[in-house]
């Protein structure tokens, strides 16, 4: 199981990008807006740099709602491997039967 202040840390970093997640987009769009003057570009690309790094989205890591793994999560139900499995096998979840040929 991860510790605590690493399930906190990354729920802390998703509060951040949603945060500034309009700001991000609105520079970006700036930045990549051809008709814009090289110096409107110039400062949107500071304005971006001096954005918090926990800010982007690249930051983020997706990880087991239960035991917090980092690794092997399925994204469809945002549980570990280990952990959906064993939820497999006792029966929690629906539509889902054990293989046997």
């Amino acid at each position: 199981m991860a510790k605590t202040c690493m399930t906190e840390r990354e729920l802390k970093r998703r509060a951040t990008v949603e945060k500034f997640a309009a700001k991000r987009e609105a520079l970006i769009a700036t930045i990549n807006d051809q008709k814009a003057s090289v110096e409107d570009r110039r400062v949107a690309r500071q304005k971006l740099a001096s954005l918090p790094r926990n800010a982007s989205p690249v930051r983020l890591r997706n990880r087991c709602a239960l035991t917090g793994r980092p690794r092997g999560v399925f994204s469809k139900f945002g549980i570990a491997r280990n952990k959906l499995r064993d939820l497999m096998m006792s029966g929690q979840v629906p539509g889902v039967t054990k293989a046997s040929w």
